[in-house]
């Protein structure tokens, strides 16, 4: 049986379902990331501690302990300098514990491990794929490459125009920061590898940008959370619509045009933000935030509660791979108003469970907004198809899907 080695350094919700597909299709030979709990092992014990809330995130299920391996330091770094707020240690690309520092180090130390194993096949993750990508070309391994978000050039080319639109919001476009060095690195992975990966349509239409020859694409949608009970929407209609974003605090997710149509309609709605960003470097921002009610951070369980307290999620998002808090509100029976740079056209039938609407049009989200004060029964209609529609896609079919895919590809 084809085996694969999987390597994702901080275990998110796409890699974990990937995991399980592997493993349930005996297709897994080693996963390796930074930090895994297991039962009784050192980061059971440290996260019972009051501090330990981060560590529980990093919990797996114990059937994959014997192929785990792990690279805690950067990462176990990375995680106390931020709870001390030493940002120096965490500066985007130049911190020691920074993300980049971190991926790069697991990449390094995956690649080393590489030439001591017997695999048919290597699954990474952008960013932390280079090294390992180039020990595989050279011992004949295939190179399955995840991109989950969208190529850099096109991210580039896509948000040029929020200098001009929103030019008080710049400070919040992080994309803009990266070096030379770390973009060249993404071609490189791209380059390299054998096929790709993506959660949206957006995002291999983003590929286009690439500049030379690359690998064939298959878009695999994400899963959906476990669905919540049946909601009660009565209350829709008799006070002001309850507006709620989700996300980082930039403007590549559309976070200025929800502010201003809140404070457009301030007198029918009310909006509750969850997320974190460069507050201290945009003085709009920080502006922004102090006339709504702002949650900096939330447990996950939290978030889904929130979702289910709130009418509407938007989430006009200018530039995105997937967009996980579109599935997480779809599964609490929220609908969302999305754009059509996100994976709401693969998930949401217009209308139906759901809204898209054109990435950028500040108008077309206030419209769309106005719309559901104007017949709020739409909204008990659409958020009951959102949960059913999440009920119909769980992440366990996402990691057959690409399992079965893989499969296929070594087969062939």
């Amino acid at each position: 049986m084809p085996r694969i080695l999987l390597n994702h350094p901080t275990g998110n919700a796409n890699s974990r379902a990937a995991l399980n597909g592997l493993f349930d299709f005996s297709l897994l030979a080693a996963f390796h990331t930074s930090v895994a709990m297991f039962s009784g092992n050192v980061w059971y014990m440290l996260a019972r501690l009051p501090s330990g809330r981060e560590l529980k995130r990093r919990e797996y299920a114990d059937r994959f302990k014997p192929i785990t391996w792990q690279r805690p330091y950067r990462e176990i770094g990375r995680i106390l300098a931020a709870k001390v707020r030493l940002t120096s240690l965490t500066r985007h690309e130049t911190g020691i514990f920074c993300v980049d520092a971190v991926y790069r180090d697991l990449d390094r130390t995956v690649a080393k491990r590489l030439v001591q194993m017997a695999v048919d096949g290597v699954y990474a993750y952008e960013d932390g794929s280079l090294e390992t990508f180039r020990v595989a070309k050279n011992r004949g391994i295939k190179c399955f490459y995840d991109l989950p978000i969208g190529y850099w050039r096109t991210a580039r080319r896509l948000l040029e125009p929020e200098r001009d639109r929103w030019p008080e919001w710049l400070g919040t476009l992080s994309g803009f920061k990266d070096s030379p060095e770390k973009l060249a690195r993404k071609d490189e992975e791209l380059h390299l590898a054998d096929h790709v990966f993506v959660a949206s349509s957006f995002t291999k239409q983003t590929l286009w940008d690439y500049p030379g020859e690359i690998a064939s694409v298959t878009v695999t949608p994400y899963g959906f959370p476990e669905v919540g009970p049946p909601r009660d929407y009565s209350n829709a209609g008799k006070r002001k619509l309850k507006l709620l974003f989700v996300g980082g605090l930039s403007q590549r997710k559309g976070i200025a045009d929800v502010f201003a149509i809140a404070e457009t309609l301030k007198d029918d709605v009310e909006l509750t933000i969850v997320g974190q960003g460069a507050v201290n470097e945009c003085v709009a921002l920080s502006n922004a935030l102090k006339r709504h009610h702002w949650i900096p951070s939330l447990p996950h369980s939290d978030v889904l509660r929130v979702m289910r307290e709130h009418d509407v999620l938007l989430f006009p998002s200018l530039f995105e791979g997937f967009g996980l808090v579109i599935t997480e509100a779809m599964s609490q029976g929220t609908p969302v108003i999305t754009t059509d740079r996100t994976a709401g056209p693969d998930v949401i039938t217009d209308g139906r469970d759901g809204w898209i609407i054109p990435a950028g049009d500040t108008n077309a989200l206030q419209r769309q907004v106005e719309a559901l004060l104007h017949q709020p029964d739409h909204i008990a209609a659409a958020g009951e198809a959102a949960r059913q529609t999440a009920a119909n896609r769980p992440w366990a079919n996402y990691g057959s899907e690409l399992a079965r895919r893989i499969s296929a590809m070594l087969a062939s």
